[in-house]
């Protein structure tokens, strides 16, 4: 590797963009907003995926499919929901393509009859599909989660963060009572959350949205926002407490315990490929990505040293017990013996993708019962003897993940600013950025105006939020407690 990323205090933003295609995790595809996502990013998407599937399934939740195509009439049911979405949906109007002189063109013949609606989100047709699940409480409670992907139009686009085409995961399901419900919401809130902080090492605000900050047609939305590098905000995953509104759009009934028909309730959450933008930008510089372990497709790498392409081997059959009693451990290790590139090359080359721990060892280091062992995340060298080396840098995965947490952790209490005017605010959030604690009138024009003025958005009310009695920064009007504001992605 020769080619340097562009350094992130220069230009942050296109640093993040090719960081992302040199480390191998994405590129632009020729579908305008689209993306391809590389075997190295989609080996970290799956790693995400195989944690979060096995958090849903510990919490009582099965895997199902739903089809990527809506009738527009379900949209239309559930009118917040629709007007939520309206302006991001992809419409099918044929169903078949013909030929005229060699070009293909659409067949004005096959006009379906109603406009199908490439999913944007999966409510309406999973709640019409529960109508002819449920009849009694005895159906309840469903629990269902689907990998998909979906699609939000989108004109300005960036890589992970904002394609009109993603993929994510979206948890659906449907409750006897309200007070069920709003647990389960709480419940998948906090699997985020921990799978943000101890996967990820990624630490979180727990909160609650604004009105205006709602998901569409939802009662109540709750959320994780993280703290990326650059003091920008960003949403990394989402609950819904859906209370009877798709049931009611939808007529899905139920008899209760006593024999009497209701409404059912309904709870929506999920987190999607933007986590990727999430971790890259929480934890990289200016060498690449800084993966922690947890998530890391290679935990450690391993590059003979050598003065003749014949030594290798001899190198691989010294290091094998390592390598086997590492894998034994659950970590997954590369031998690098690609003889056609040098040492220094690999070296920068698994710095950029972020491999957790390097080992590098020649004949010489062998002969002396050592190998060298560099840490991703600090650049830390040592010297460690080959006995024990497994134990030693199992340990060392581990240490990394925590150490990754705890930096991220403090840097985002660091960038946490309580502000008490206005003129404080603006000031914090042009030269700071990061989180800015004030006090808020709970009012959507407020809540509007600052949006306007600065660009800074209530990211969330949190549910550690402490009763403190103020006046709102912006009418003077009376406030129980801080919220917190950032400019977002």
């Amino acid at each position: 590797m020769t080619e340097k990323l562009t350094p992130r205090s220069q230009d942050y933003s296109k640093w993040y963009n090719e960081l992302v295609v040199m480390a191998d995790l994405a590129q632009h595809s020729e579908v305008k907003g689209c993306m391809v996502i590389k075997p190295y990013g989609y080996a970290i998407w799956e790693k995400m995926k195989e944690a979060l599937d096995k958090k849903f399934k510990d919490t009582g939740h099965q895997n199902a499919y739903f089809p990527l195509l809506i009738p527009k009439s379900y949209l239309s049911k559930e009118a917040a929901h629709v007007e939520g979405f309206a302006k991001e949906c992809a419409v099918v109007t044929h169903y078949r393509l013909k030929t005229e002189d060699g070009v293909v063109v659409v067949d004005p013949k096959a006009k379906l009859d109603e406009e199908l609606i490439i999913r944007p989100t999966s409510e309406t047709i999973i709640w019409n599909t529960y109508r002819g699940w449920i009849q009694s409480y005895r159906d309840l409670p469903i629990l269902i989660n689907q990998w998909a992907n979906v699609v939000r139009w989108e004109m300005r686009t960036r890589l992970f963060l904002r394609t009109a085409e993603f993929l994510w995961q979206e948890g659906h399901t449907a409750h006897s009572t309200a007070q069920e419900a709003i647990e389960e919401t709480e419940k998948m809130l906090d699997v985020y959350a921990d799978f943000a902080e101890n996967w990820m090492a990624m630490p979180v605000i727990k909160g609650r949205k604004t009105p205006n900050e709602r998901f569409a047609g939802a009662v109540d939305t709750m959320c994780i926002e993280a703290l990326m590098q650059d003091g920008k905000a960003l949403q990394a995953g989402t609950s819904h407490f859906l209370g009877q509104n798709f049931a009611k759009a939808f007529d899905v009934k139920f008899v209760n315990k006593e024999g009497v028909q209701d409404f059912v309730w309904a709870t929506s959450w999920g987190v999607s490929t933007r986590l990727m933008g999430a971790l890259i930008m929480t934890h990289s510089d200016d060498k690449g990505l800084r993966l922690p372990p947890r998530l890391a497709p290679i935990h450690v790498v391993v590059v003979p040293i050598y003065k003749g392409v014949e030594q290798i081997a001899g190198i691989y059959d010294q290091m094998k017990p390592t390598i086997d009693a590492l894998k034994a451990k659950g970590h997954t290790v590369k031998f690098d013996d690609d003889d056609t590139k040098r040492s220094g090359w690999k070296f920068a080359e698994y710095e950029l993708k972020g491999v957790p721990v390097r080992i590098a060892v020649g004949q010489r280091d062998l002969d002396n019962g050592t190998i060298e062992v560099a840490r991703r995340d600090s650049g830390e060298k040592m010297s460690i003897s080959i006995e024990g080396a497994a134990d030693h840098i199992h340990d060392l995965l581990e240490n990394i993940q925590a150490t990754m947490l705890l930096e991220s952790r403090t840097f985002r209490d660091n960038n946490i600013t309580e502000v008490n005017s206005y003129e404080e605010f603006k000031t914090v959030l042009e030269n700071k950025g990061g989180f800015i604690a004030a006090h808020w009138d709970g009012s959507p024009e407020t809540e509007e105006k600052i949006k306007t003025e600065t660009k800074a958005t209530i990211r969330c009310i949190p549910l550690d939020q402490k009763e403190e009695p103020g006046k709102c920064m912006v009418s003077g009007q009376p406030s129980s407690g801080r919220v917190l504001f950032a400019v977002a992605y």
